[in-house]
């Protein structure tokens, strides 16, 4: 049925009075709305139950306006109802937080999105943008366009490359240049808020027949908008040893409709700083020279992007002086690392680059236009992912060609080869190195930019706001309050200072994190293959953290540091651990794990190279530890790889996970066609199947976890059975076999996501096998197995005192379903809880001087296996033991018990599998 606008609106705020109290809210990260329109969209996490598939939501601003919003499901309950919703909405100064989000009914924008799909590609109209993607060919966007005017057009992806075979024996390197081929395009979504366009291919040489570098590129719309989001990933299967990449960026070609005096180059610096310059300044050797015919001078008008006379409306010198002023054709910025900027421009090919800028660290937005459109491009992390740079060529000509270089050409060729050609060994650098392992083949990286199409050139103001927005996109997200009471991502506890227990914890939470924010800077943490990752242990000696030594440089997510980072900004809000935590998922997720080749489905152990160890496993690329990002943000990239995860049990029965460290017998391999462990592995793989169930609402998934379930319940020990927990497994009925007759204990088996995968399963599972077998394992951790047998009559070993039981998270977890205080107890007095420099006791000095290359802060005891997982204890037993925690701190500080548990390949641990704080 038709209804008029005003009603429409009129039910849309009725439908508020008969919300019920507890309505959800969003806010901007940093409170503040963005000072461009752009279109956002973010996760809504509900309890079981509250919210259906066919239930319609309300948004509106802080000031009641209501906001137009499209919704979707990104994961549902086993009942059918939602757990996570997905809600896009276009934002901007006049959309002011937090917003109010609740069941009513929906408001439709003024001016709907449209997105349509034929054999050529597919058209997006905006109601202020219009987009042509091509369906085939090089160019991905055909054109944009503003007010009717292509201001924009063949938007394609450009790579060049040093090839090396010949390197060795001849010293020839060979030049190739490549860009992108369209190989599919799918509409994923077309309004009315949100369109998404997904388009995927190869880059294809340009004078040969080579196709390689698979891409996707996602493009986002949001009604009444003019920005385009682009996000942009690509997987390098090449070869390492030959394959040196020497550019790779993405190009437009820009109509230049004007005069020359009537055109413009832009680049964002630091801040809100921009250089801005006509590619003719109208001034001279004695002043400003060319006026109009009534004497009015036109330079001010230039440079701030204003039209001013084409050449035969001004006088005759200043027509003159139009001819004889150099043309600048040129134009480019260049960050080749972290700390430094160059900007430099030329009138032509025959000649010299001359400095026209220098800076420290650019914010990564270039624009180039006439006074009749334009394009401006931002680049996300610009100066974090150097070396990077943004170019402009043939300003003077019909049109310009802009590029964005994600790898600069102007750098030295990217170098993937492992950083040795002989392994160092697990004793001596605790690296575990396997020959044609360190390989780089299947490792995936993405990008995100910004598109800024314009009918005329923007102020310098609204450059500068561009600017701001593609370096730190706002981001809208639920609150601490909202997100815990929905029990999002299982058992956390929210800040709390009301007692001098609970105020060491925090600060001590606070400032580990702080210390790792610093250590980002410091240590220069960046880099197109680096930034994200933290590193892995300290040299206290040498004041660096050990880039060189083997398996203690880069960390990849090893002991659950993408949830700490991310539970840490659960329970806070704060936009800067959003930031942390996110730069993190979007290494971790490409960087650290196969998207194609032998390896894919896993992940790759710490090294010195992202890809160096020769352990491959799933807990490293499991979707625990991305759904986070998935969840709050919708990221349709992130949602990629968890669903390329899927395969981690198939290719870790290729690679068994234990193969060093415990060979299977002859008579192993005969009971099942591989080998995994209970952790982290089995629940690697269980976070998988758990987040695609949901995802997807197909029970097949579930089924995959109930044929494990299944499997320990017929074990005599359950969860507990069999030397170091190792099972054998068949990838094709998802079994697990029982090995040996041992009661098994395996430290790392829950402190790598395994714990909190196994205690959100519970929510969704709903399976008493289940909670008896996880409930078991967690109160008889350090068990026998005649003490398992007894319990499997008794249920009861142990609990009066909680001897057999972890000390960490899986005793809390024990108080927190039996409310048996032996458990809390034994949670609180010993592990690694406490979570930082105040319950750890570990103060940082500052070193200046000739012992360091630059000022730095340290700390005396430092290792981000122990930051993550004391960060992670705290906030999850301050939750499960909050009824029992002391008031006052204890005299002395918490620290662990010291047990060592059993060692990865048979090797020592460099450090204690949890330690406290830092």
């Amino acid at each position: 049925m038709n209804i008029s606008f005003s009603r429409f609106l009129t039910l849309a705020c009725l439908s508020w009075s008969l919300l019920p109290a507890a309505d959800v809210t969003a806010n901007w990260l940093g409170q503040s709305p963005p000072v461009v329109k752009v279109g956002v969209s973010f996760g809504v996490p509900f309890k079981k139950g509250a919210w259906q598939r066919s239930d319609s939501l309300a948004a509106k601003t802080a000031g009641g306006q209501p906001v137009p919003a499209q919704t979707w499901p990104l994961a549902v309950w086993p009942d059918g109802s939602v757990k996570w919703l997905g809600v896009a909405v276009s934002g901007g100064p006049d959309v002011a937080g937090p917003l109010q989000l609740g069941k009513g009914v929906a408001l439709a924008p003024a001016v709907a999105l449209t997105a349509t799909q034929d054999a050529g590609g597919v058209s997006v109209d905006t109601g202020v943008l219009q987009c042509r993607v091509a369906a085939r060919g090089a160019a991905l966007i055909e054109s944009l366009k503003i007010d009717g005017r292509v201001v924009a057009r063949d938007g394609q992806l450009v790579a060049m490359t040093e090839d090396r075979a010949d390197y060795a024996a001849t010293g020839a390197v060979r030049d190739e240049r490549f860009v992108s081929e369209i190989g599919k395009v799918t509409l994923e979504q077309a309004g009315p808020v949100r369109a998404v366009v997904k388009i995927e291919g190869m880059h294809r040489s340009v004078r040969g027949t080579r196709a390689w570098l698979p891409f996707t590129v996602r493009l986002y719309f949001s009604a009444g908008v003019e920005s385009v989001r682009m996000v942009h990933t690509f997987i390098f299967d090449g070869d390492q040893e030959k394959d040196f990449i020497r550019g790779l960026g993405v190009r437009f070609a820009v109509p230049m409709r004007e005069e020359i005096q009537n055109r413009h180059v832009r680049f964002s610096g630091e801040g809100e700083g921009l250089w801005s310059e006509p590619i003719q300044p109208a001034a001279g050797r004695q002043g400003r020279f060319v006026a109009k015919a009534d004497g009015a001078d036109i330079y001010p008008d230039q440079l701030a992007g204003k039209r001013v006379p084409n050449s035969a409306e001004v006088n005759a010198r200043g027509k003159s002086l139009l001819e004889q002023w150099a043309v600048w054709d040129s134009f480019r910025l260049v960050q080749p690392n972290a700390d430094g900027f160059t900007i430099e421009k030329r009138t032509n090919s025959l000649s010299a680059w001359i400095p026209a800028g220098a800076g420290k660290r650019a914010s990564g937005l270039v624009f180039v236009g006439d006074v009749s459109g334009g394009l401006a491009v931002s680049l996300k992390n610009f100066w974090q992912s150097h070396p990077a740079a943004l170019e402009v060529r043939n300003a003077a000509s019909a049109a310009a060609e802009l590029t964005v270089w994600m790898w600069s050409p102007d750098a030295p060729a990217m170098d993937l080869r492992h950083y040795d050609i002989k392994a160092h060994g697990l004793e001596a650098v605790y690296e575990d190195v396997q020959p044609g392992f360190s390989t780089a083949t299947g490792v995936a990286r993405t990008g995100e930019l910004t598109l800024f199409p314009s009918g005329a050139v923007p102020t310098k103001a609204e450059t500068a706001a561009q600017a701001a927005v593609g370096r730190e996109p706002p981001v809208l997200a639920c609150p601490p309050q909202v997100l815990h009471d929905a029990r999002a991502f299982g058992i956390w506890s929210l800040p709390d200072r009301s007692t001098p227990f609970k105020k060491s914890i925090e600060e001590g939470l606070d400032e580990t994190l702080a210390y790792y924010q610093k250590a980002v800077e410091q240590h220069r943490w960046y880099g197109f293959w680096d930034f994200g990752d933290f590193m892995h242990s300290f040299d206290a000696d040498r004041h660096v953290w050990r880039y060189d030594l083997g398996g203690m440089a880069w960390d990849n997510s090893e002991l659950g540091t993408d949830m700490w980072l991310w539970y840490s900004f659960l329970r806070t809000g704060r936009a800067d651990l959003f930031r942390l935590a996110e730069a993190m998922t979007r290494h971790t997720g490409e960087v650290d794990c196969y998207h194609l080749g032998r390896f894919a489905g896993l992940g790759s152990r710490h090294n010195v190279r992202h890809w160096g160890c020769g352990a491959k496993e799933a807990r490293i690329s499991q979707a625990a530890y991305r759904r986070f990002y998935y969840y709050l943000t919708t990221d349709e990239r992130v949602g990629d790889i968890m669903r390329e995860m899927t395969i981690a049990d198939s290719a870790a029965t290729e690679f068994d996970p234990m193969r060093i460290a415990q060979p299977a017998t002859e008579a192993e391999k005969k009971i099942a066609p591989g080998r995994v462990r209970l952790g982290p592995d089995w629940f690697g793989f269980v976070g998988n199947w758990m987040t695609e169930w949901e995802r997807t609402g197909d029970t097949k998934w579930r089924d995959k976890i109930l044929a494990g379930v299944d499997s320990l319940a017929a074990m005599p020990l359950g969860m507990k059975t069999g030397k170091n927990l190792v099972f054998g497994y068949d990838p094709e009925t998802n079994r697990l076999f029982q090995l040996s007759e041992a009661a098994g204990d395996y430290n790392l088996a829950t402190i790598m996501g395994g714990g909190e995968v196994a205690i959100e399963l519970g929510e969704m599972l709903e399976d008493p096998r289940w909670d008896k077998l996880w409930l078991q394992f967690c109160r008889l951790t350090t068990a026998s197995a005649e003490v398992i047998r007894q319990d499997m009559q008794t249920g009861t070993e142990g609990d009066d005192d909680a001897r057999y039981a972890r000390p960490d998270r899986l005793a809390a977890y024990v108080y927190h379903k039996t409310k048996n205080v032996a458990f809390a107890k034994r949670a609180l007095g010993g592990g690694g809880f406490g979570g930082g420099f105040r319950a750890s006791g570990a103060p940082t000095r500052r070193i200046e001087g000739p012992e360091v290359l630059n000022p730095l802060d340290e700390a005396a005891r430092v290792g981000t296996n122990g930051a993550a997982q004391s960060g992670l204890l705290a906030i999850e037993i301050l939750e499960m033991c909050a009824d029992q925690l002391p008031t006052d701190m204890p005299s002395a500080p918490l620290r662990p018990e010291g047990t060592q548990g059993v060692r990865r390949n048979g090797a020592p641990n460099a450090a204690p599998a949890i330690k406290t704080g830092l």
